[in-house]
């Protein structure tokens, strides 16, 4: 039976500079700015953790196919972190009888699983990512849409992945309308809000929006480091207890 095993890292040592720790998390998506963020994150010394499931692309794969594994690779070698985001990206809707959750998709497909069923599809993310990098995730997951109820998280317990969720000042809005949420705004809201210990939210490309907000994430890392804020993974403390 799988003894479940957070592995929760020594945290790490604070700089005398720095005013806190924040913890920045980037969930799959179209992948057309992938490269570019992961730039970003090299150019700033940050290590992220990051949420994958199977998402379909830009370039018309998804984003755990083998096309993808030197993307994956070269992040797990830079030393970032990773936990699943199911298979599917469908939606946990409902615990339902007695030992079930409905699960349901976007266009409304719908599924009743049982918790060997949530959990094959919490581990087939990461047997792909293994098969690619050669390394599992961190024993962590975040239901897609933050969409979560006390059976789902349970069932996932299970089989050894604990729940990281977000901080709502960490929201970083790149799923948002661009006319009523400009980039700008977004930006200095969360420069404003976000303190120590806070979880934020990114996504590798948005479908939806026009204004692109994923090339601010270099000002939002750049402007949190200003204000004396270090970043760490989810597994070098205590953000996934959020």
């Amino acid at each position: 039976m799988f003894r479940f095993a957070l592995l929760l890292l020594a945290a790490p040592a604070v700089h005398a500079a720095c005013t806190g720790t924040v913890y920045l998390t980037l969930d799959t998506g179209n992948m057309e700015p992938a490269e570019a963020m992961a730039d970003i994150l090299r150019k700033h010394d940050v290590k992220a953790t990051f949420f994958l499931a199977n998402e379909k692309t830009k370039r018309g794969d998804t984003t755990l196919d083998p096309a993808w594994a030197p993307y994956w690779k070269r992040l797990a070698d830079e030393g970032h972190a990773f936990g699943s985001h199911t298979w599917r990206h469908w939606y946990v809707r409902s615990d339902v009888g007695e030992d079930k959750i409905r699960y349901v998709s976007n266009d409304k497909q719908a599924e009743s699983l049982d918790a060997k069923a949530f959990c094959a599809e919490l581990r087939k993310p990461e047997i792909a990512f293994k098969a690619m990098t050669g390394r599992g995730f961190d024993h962590i997951w975040r239901a897609p849409g933050g969409k979560l109820t006390p059976r789902a998280e349970a069932f996932a317990k299970t089989c050894g992945f604990k729940h990281v969720a977000w901080s709502p000042a960490g929201f970083s809005g790149d799923e948002l309308p661009s006319d009523k949420y400009p980039s700008d705004k977004l930006i200095e809201r969360q420069l404003k809000d976000i303190k120590d210990g806070d979880v934020l939210l990114w996504h590798l490309g948005i479908w939806s929006r026009e204004d692109a907000l994923w090339p601010k994430l270099d000002t939002v890392i750049g402007g949190l480091k200003a204000k004396g804020f270090c970043f760490a993974r989810i597994p070098e403390g205590k953000a996934w207890k959020h």
